[in-house]
C-alpha cells in the first residue's frame, strides 16, 4: 500500500481507475453535461455561487455551510467488472489558516467516506482523515478499509489468472515539518490482513504462496512540497521517499523490504499553459506477497497488470487553462515492471495516453472535478477525477 488517494481502497487498487468501453464514455459525457448545466444555473442560491465571478462554486457550501462533496465513480475495470462507487468528502480549514493570505494557507482538513460494488461481487468500503496542526507543521493521515476483490494476476505469461483478495487495511502516518522549510519527515505504519485464493492452481512465478497473510510494515517517509495547491497545482514540486520494513515484530507474516520514490513537478509555461512531469519508482526485496509487489500505475493501464519486484514509470501532462474555471489537458506515459518474472530488457512496456478536462468547483479550496479518457494496451479507459490524477 505504497500510494494513497482520497478514493484508495486496497493495496492492489491505489486509486479509482476505470477501464471503459463506449457505453461508459457516454456516462462520462453525461457528467460533463451536468457540470455545464450546474455552471450555467449557479445563480439560484448564493451558497452555490462565487461572488468573485458569479460562477457555480461549492466553496461556501463546503466551508461555511458544513457541506459534503459527493464524488461519484463509474467502475468498468476489467479485473473487477462493472459497478458504481461513491465517496463523500468533508472539508474544514485550520483555524489559523482561515484568515491567512492565499499563498500561505495550510491545506484543508479532509474526512472521506466511500464505498463501491461491482457485478462480479467485488466491493470495498473505507474511511480516511487528513489533518494539519500548528500552521501546517504537523500532517496526519489515517485510513481504514475493508475489501473483497475479484482480481487478475498476470504472471510470467502475461495471461490473466483470476483470484480473490479479501482483507482489512489500516494506515497511520504522521509527518513533521523541518523548521520552516518545505521538508517533512515522519513514520508510516501499514497493516493489511489478507486472504487470497485462486480459482484454479497457483500460477507459476508466485513464490511461497500462503492463503492467509498479514502485511505489516513500518517505515520512514520524507516529503518535499512546494505546490501552490495540493489538489490541482499550477506550479511547484511534490516528492516523496519511503523506506519500509515488514517484520514479524510489526505483525507481518513475511519479511521483506520496500523502497519507493515519486516526484511530480508543475511548470507554468505561460498564464494559460502548465507542463506537468512525473517520475515513479518502487523496489522490493525479500518474501513480499505477490499482491503487494510494486506495479505500474498509468491512466489507460489496468492496475496491477504490470507487476513485479520493481517498477519504473514516467509520465508527462500538458494543461491549457481555457478560462479561470475550465481547463483541458493531454497526457502520456510509459513504465516497466521487472526483477523476478522478467529482466528489465525482457519486461513488456506499459503505456497510456489520453485527454481530459477539469472544472474549478471550489475556488477557495482549489478543488477541481472532471474526467480523463485514456488508451492503453488493448483497452480504453476513463476516470472521474477530483483534482490532479497524480497523488
Amino acid at each position: 500500500m505504497s500510494r494513497y488517494s482520497l478514493c484508495a481502497t486496497s493495496p492492489s487498487v491505489k486509486s479509482v481507475s476505470i477501464g471503459a468501453p463506449y457505453p461508459c464514455a457516454l456516462r462520462a459525457s453525461a457528467l460533463a453535461v451536468a457540470l455545464l448545466l450546474a455552471a450555467s444555473h449557479g445563480h439560484a442560491e448564493s451558497k452555490f455561487t462565487d461572488p468573485e465571478d458569479g460562477a457555480f462554486d461549492l466553496s461556501n457550501l463546503l466551508l461555511t455551510h458544513r457541506g459534503v462533496l459527493p464524488v461519484p465513480t463509474l467502475i468498468t475495470e476489467p479485473a473487477v467488472g462493472y459497478g458504481l462507487g461513491l465517496g463523500l468528502l468533508y472539508f474544514s480549514l485550520p483555524k489559523k489558516s482561515a484568515d491567512a493570505p492565499d499563498d500561505s494557507k495550510a491545506p484543508p482538513n479532509i474526512t472521506g467516506l466511500g464505498g463501491f460494488a461491482t457485478g462480479t461481487h467485488s466491493w470495498g468500503a473505507g474511511l480516511m482523515h487528513f489533518h494539519t496542526w500548528d500552521d501546517d507543521h504537523i500532517r496526519y493521515l489515517g485510513v481504514v478499509g475493508k475489501v473483497g476483490l475479484h482480481l487478475n494476476y498476470y504472471g510470467i505469461q502475461n495471461q490473466p489468472r483470476a483470484y480473490q483478495l479479501d482483507g482489512i487495511a489500516v494506515v497511520q502516518q504522521v509527518l513533521f515539518r523541518i523548521g520552516n522549510s518545505h521538508w517533512y519527515v515522519g513514520p508510516r505504519y501499514t497493516f493489511f490482513d489478507a486472504n487470497t485464493r485462486f480459482d484454479a492452481s497457483i500460477p507459476a512465478g508466485i513464490r511461497q504462496f500462503e492463503k492467509d497473510q498479514r502485511v505489516a510494515k513500518g517505515g520512514v517517509v520524507v516529503d518535499y512540497d512546494t505546490r501552490d495547491n495540493m489538489f490541482y497545482p499550477s506550479s511547484g514540486t511534490y516528492a516523496e521517499l519511503e523506506a519500509d520494513l515488514a517484520r514479524g515484530g510489526l505483525g507481518s507474516s513475511t519479511n521483506f523490504q520496500e523502497q519507493t520514490a515519486r516526484g511530480y513537478q508543475w511548470i507554468p509555461l505561460s498564464k494559460s499553459w502548465v507542463l506537468g512531469l512525473r517520475a515513479d519508482t518502487g523496489f522490493s526485496q525479500g518474501n513480499i506477497p505477490f499482491f503487494a509487489q510494486p506495479y505500474v500505475s498509468l491512466r489507460g493501464v489496468s492496475d496491477a497488470k504490470f507487476q513485479d519486484s520493481n517498477q519504473l514509470t514516467a509520465e508527462a501532462e500538458i494543461r491549457w487553462n481555457v478560462t479561470p474555471r475550465w481547463s483541458v489537458l493531454g497526457f502520456g506515459g510509459a513504465g516497466k515492471a521487472y526483477g523476478h518474472l522478467h529482466s528489465f530488457s525482457d519486461a513488456p512496456t506499459a503505456f497510456g495516453f489520453g485527454t481530459g478536462f477539469r472544472y474549478l468547483i471550489a475556488r477557495k479550496l482549489g478543488v477541481t472535478m472532471g474526467i480523463d479518457v485514456a488508451h492503453g494496451p488493448g483497452q480504453n479507459a476513463f476516470y472521474v477525477q477530483v483534482g490532479s490524477a497524480w497523488r
